[in-house]
């Protein structure tokens, strides 16, 4: 049995502001441990469940943040970017029995969420794919879902384990920490969230049985940018059209067309001045 696993930072125990996030702030080699921690407790759960192989990929950021030999030695990293499928490398071409996104937050414009985002808070304000509010959860689990993978656990705030469980269905999820505004919450003590995470880790994978595959029939791409400059810029891409001053829609062929498009427009966006 193989398990997939995508580990962000946001909605780890403990986390609460960007200045925690990025490479070079002082609390940051911190905020890598805490990551890792809760990573490997998610491949914990999973092994003590009788998962064969557990993939673990570093999600966040410029994805090398997981401090690798921390990690139950049984567990293979995808490490690095730029990844084509980014939080969802791996789910696009490999079938796994079971997916996890671990220390994941809630999408833009989520209310009581720390740091909510939806791929890159300085570039986009919201994702539709046929008419569909999805966050990043819901964008990976469309990957996984592709290949007739289910995600059966989410980990991270409040807010964002219920935007998930709303998104996804009878997910199993693990709060380890409660929003008080974008960036303070109440939180778990690290150690009792990964034992939490571990416990819903073995949970999600005895109760796999139910789970099931993420699944849209439209490939009807929808982005709303934070500027106008970015709506100007990423217009360019080909097949992109302008359906707004600050909306850009895509008619992907299928899924790899729609994740390649939006993978682009983000990255594009994410260039301008």
């Amino acid at each position: 049995m193989r398990v997939y696993i995508s580990i962000d930072m946001e909605g780890v125990a403990g986390i609460v502001h960007g200045d925690q996030t990025r490479r070079g702030a002082a609390e940051f080699g911190l905020a890598c441990e805490l990551m890792t921690h809760e990573a490997n407790a998610a491949a914990l759960g999973a092994f003590d469940a009788g998962a064969s192989a557990v993939l673990v990929n570093d999600s966040h950021g410029d994805m090398r943040n997981l401090v690798f030999d921390l990690l139950d030695p049984r567990v293979e990293l995808l490490t690095g970017s730029l990844k084509p499928y980014s939080m969802a490398q791996g789910l696009h071409d490999e079938r796994f029995d079971l997916a996890m996104f671990v220390g994941y937050h809630g999408g833009a414009g989520t209310q009581d969420a720390i740091l909510d985002h939806t791929y890159r808070g300085n570039v986009v304000h919201g994702i539709r794919v046929g008419g569909r509010v999805l966050n990043e959860a819901g964008l990976n689990a469309l990957v996984a879902g592709e290949r007739g993978t289910p995600v059966g656990l989410v980990t991270g705030d409040a807010s964002t384990c219920a935007q998930c469980r709303e998104l996804l269905g009878d997910i199993v999820t693990v709060e380890v920490k409660r929003a008080v505004g974008r960036a303070s919450a109440r939180s778990l003590h690290p150690v009792r969230a990964r034992e939490l995470i571990r416990a819903g880790a073995r949970q999600a994978v005895d109760e796999r049985a139910r789970m099931q595959p993420f699944v849209l029939d439209s490939r009807a791409l929808e982005v709303d940018v934070l500027t106008t400059a970015i709506a100007d810029a990423v217009a360019i891409v080909p097949g992109v059209v302008r359906t707004g001053p600050r909306t850009v829609a895509y008619a992907a062929r299928d899924l790899d067309d729609l994740f390649r498009a939006l993978m682009t427009i983000v990255r594009l966006g994410g260039t301008v001045i």
